[in-house]
């Protein structure tokens, strides 16, 4: 028999994130009732549907009730918010975590909300795709992946080794940083990416060669360096704006790379094209 951690999680945005840590707990044993709370209808009652939560609610309060587990799963920006109104309708000593991809300005927001006997424990799972929505929900989808855990001055030892333990009764490998080191991190390998992809796209959106569209004439590699496009506008605005320093510094990185591309294309340098191109294949060969 699993260990129950924790009696009521309730998950603050049913998307693919949350929905899928709902369906991994719910598949391990490890809580005992899933709350949805949401804006949409049609989303909740897809997730009640399929068995992701127990419940679905549209008012924070409500949902809050009995909850010694919050799993904040909105878009990061709406996070206060939300934490805010349910903070007063929690258990007194309530453990509040979230899956957002930045973690410094998660603790700095949040920490200030928290009653006295609460803990905040933040998470980076480092999963998912470029869909969202219970639909996709997938209980297999963290197994084998990263759940980046950064403790703060408001994660007691108790809370910290509970949320451990639900992150690896969903099959993450949990692995601890500080919040500022995730965020240098993940802005070099994964808020990087997504620019350049989305920047791709929109450079190519109307790009015609004599009225032909040239996105017409792409293939495999350009669906695939663009794949990311495709992700939630949302969620990928509000990173921006909460990690605003280190993507900046990551992306002075990638316009000097840039950079030194377009001078070997214009001076027809052919020695450093080769080397630059066998530098991007050397970083392919060490992505697992």
């Amino acid at each position: 028999m699993a260990q129950l951690l924790f009696r009521q999680m309730t998950v603050c945005g049913v998307g693919l994130i949350g929905a899928s840590l709902a369906l991994a707990a719910k598949r391990a044993g490890v809580v005992g009732r899933v709350v949805g709370l949401g804006r949409g209808q049609a989303n909740l009652s897809l997730a009640l549907q399929r068995g992701i939560i127990d419940e679905a609610l549209t008012d924070a309060a409500s949902a809050a009730k009995g909850a010694d587990l919050v799993v904040l799963a909105t878009p990061l920006r709406q996070m206060p918010a939300v934490l805010a109104a349910m903070v007063p309708y929690l258990p007194a000593e309530a453990v509040v975590s979230d899956v957002g991809s930045v973690k410094g300005w998660v603790v700095q927001e949040l920490e200030p909300l928290l009653a006295s006997r609460m803990a905040l424990v933040a998470v980076h799972p480092v999963a998912g795709r470029e869909q969202s929505g219970a639909a996709f929900a997938d209980a297999a989808l963290f197994e084998g992946h990263r759940a980046i855990v950064t403790p703060s001055k408001r994660s007691s030892p108790a809370a910290i080794e509970r949320i451990e333990a639900l992150w690896q009764a969903a099959g993450a490998r949990v692995e601890r940083m500080a919040p500022e080191t995730h965020d240098a991190l993940l802005a070099l390998a994964s808020h990087l990416p997504q620019i350049v992809s989305s920047a791709l796209g929109a450079a190519l959106l109307e790009e015609r060669v004599e009225e032909r569209m040239a996105v017409d004439y792409g293939a495999g590699g350009l669906r695939d360096t663009t794949r990311l496009a495709a992700s939630s506008v949302e969620i990928w605005r509000d990173i921006c704006l909460t990690n605003r320093a280190a993507i900046l510094s990551a992306l002075d990185r990638y316009a000097a790379m840039l950079a030194s591309f377009r001078a070997a294309v214009e001076h027809g340098d052919s020695g450093r094209l080769a080397e630059l191109f066998l530098r991007g294949r050397a970083m392919r060969e060490l992505l697992k």
